[in-house]
């Protein structure tokens, strides 16, 4: 594989792999919790359900945020962060102000109406783009099927229905490729390998052959089966984990009209279902506890979300990678049940355990960070 001609980052290449895309390696040994790279990013948007917790512009978790005088819905920090954001918030202001509570564009697309703005603006190469402009992203327009192409033409009708007073469009086949080639799919390495084979081939188009996904070395671990006397049959076991599949699936679409009641419903019948061939360390059977703790911390039952947690947190420790901030999400949430239920020796322990973690994903100079130490301080 040859390198591509591209600009480079210190210690790190770009390079083309046939059938997969682009790749990045490192061409020295780096230690743990050094910096590989960073730059700011390209085009970025708070989701709604974080607005009025976070600054629009800086994105800093703070109370006491100052509202748009003209929207009333966009927070800042301060009058700095508002003139930052301004050439951004102004695509959505006046429409805001114009739709009301019927303003509702997905993040999708106030992220392509913000990266149209940018490429406006600064059409020359930015600081984001030092390893990859946004122009060089891959659309896989070829391989998208229909139901896709539909989602993205009703994207592309939201942007012209939200943003037609502040944006030059181009032609319709170029939002098409844009659209395509902006996408939050991130494939989460806790499932087994067949389940993370299907979500990559359908997010990013091709199949992977790492050693781990050709030995499928830790599929056993993550699909535990209870240790019984009379073991179940590789069918029931086949059986049980179609139907996790299946409920998996019938719980996210309910999240969209049942009640925190019904959903928990949900998750504890197929715990109990699935806990008759599963062990509590099977993958399928954490999905559905990390669900039954979200509904938990949602309705604010500390305790049952802390009982979830407690069972999901070694396992997770297991099945994930060091240092993965899914493991570090998970001692955070521990962390702060603790505090909550005035178990404070234990809730420190989680912390600094969340702490070590994400020192190393994420920097030592990571505002979370900054946060969470406060929080220790502070009890």
């Amino acid at each position: 594989m040859r390198p591509e001609a591209a600009p480079q980052a210190g210690g790190l290449e770009r390079f083309a792999s046939p059938g997969k895309g682009r790749g990045l390696r490192a061409r020295r040994r780096f230690a743990v919790g050094e910096l590989l790279f960073s730059c700011p990013a390209y085009a970025a948007v708070l989701t709604v359900s974080e607005r009025g917790g976070h600054c629009d512009g800086c994105f800093a978790r703070k109370e006491g945020l100052s509202k748009c005088g003209r929207c009333k819905q966009a927070f800042y920090c301060n009058v700095e962060c508002q003139k930052e954001d301004w050439p951004m918030h102004k695509l959505e202001c006046a429409s805001m102000c114009t739709f009301g509570q019927n303003w509702n564009p997905s993040e999708t697309v106030r992220l392509t109406a913000r990266i149209l703005a940018k490429q406006k603006t600064h059409p020359e190469r930015t600081h984001s783009e030092k390893l990859l402009a946004v122009k060089e992203f891959e659309s896989h327009i070829d391989k998208l099927d229909n139901e896709k192409r539909e989602l993205i033409q009703n994207d592309i009708a939201a942007l012209h229905h939200f943003y037609s007073k502040h944006l030059e469009y181009p032609d319709n086949a170029a939002l098409v490729v844009l659209f395509a080639q902006i996408f939050s799919s991130y494939i989460d390495l806790l499932y087994p390998t067949e389940d993370r084979n299907d979500r990559l081939r359908d997010s990013y188009f091709f199949n992977c052959d790492c050693r781990e996904c050709i030995t499928k070395e830790k599929d056993k671990e993550k699909l535990e089966i209870c240790k019984l006397n009379d073991p179940p049959s590789a069918e029931t076991v086949q059986d049980m984990i179609k139907y996790a599949r299946n409920v998996i699936e019938e719980f996210r679409r309910a999240k969209h009209y049942k009640s925190p009641g019904e959903l928990l419903e949900i998750c504890e019948l197929s715990l109990d279902k699935m806990g008759a061939v599963f062990e509590d360390s099977n993958v399928y059977m954490l999905h559905m506890m990390y669900q039954a703790m979200g509904v938990c911390l949602y309705v604010q039952d500390w305790e049952g979300a802390l009982r979830y947690g407690q069972k999901i947190i070694r396992p997770y420790s297991k099945h994930y990678p060091s240092y993965s901030l899914n493991v570090a999400s998970m001692w955070l949430k521990l962390g702060r049940l603790y505090m909550a239920l005035n178990n404070r020796t234990a809730g420190v322990k989680a912390l600094k355990r969340a702490i070590a973690i994400m020192e190393v994903a994420h920097g030592k100079d990571h505002p979370y960070i900054s946060e969470i130490k406060k929080e220790l301080e502070d009890h």
